[in-house]
């Protein structure tokens, strides 16, 4: 059984921060690529960013130079570090994680639970 546990959301004001964070347990030989999805209402799910097992990473546009994504493998919890946030990163934040789970190697996709970021003043 694998559990992704999220934090760090709430409510914060425009050219604020929060972190996100994304914990896995459970019987985990490995993980490869974790990142985060979020979803406004009334808006298509969008890739916020994502990061492999070797440390590559990738942003959406909206993001860049803004969000900061990055991952401890020891803890096996990455985290999403959001800065000069705006009204328009208003959304449900989903992480998610690719892990292999027994010897076979076949890799799964696991989600947390979501967590809501309100970016409002």
């Amino acid at each position: 059984q694998v559990q992704l546990v999220e934090s760090g959301g709430g409510l914060v004001q425009p050219g604020g921060s929060l972190r996100l964070s994304c914990a896995a347990s459970g019987s985990i030989f490995s993980i490869s690529t974790m990142g985060w999805y979020r979803q406004a209402p009334g808006k298509q799910r969008e890739l916020v960013a994502r990061i492999t097992g070797s440390g590559s990473t990738n942003y959406a546009d909206s993001v860049k130079g803004r969000f900061t994504i990055s991952r401890d493998n020891a803890k096996m919890t990455g985290y999403l570090q959001m800065n000069s946030l705006k009204p328009e990163d208003t959304a449900a934040y989903s992480c998610w994680a690719d892990a292999v789970v027994d010897i076979r190697g076949v890799l799964n996709r696991y989600w947390g639970q979501g967590t809501q970021v309100t970016v409002s003043s």
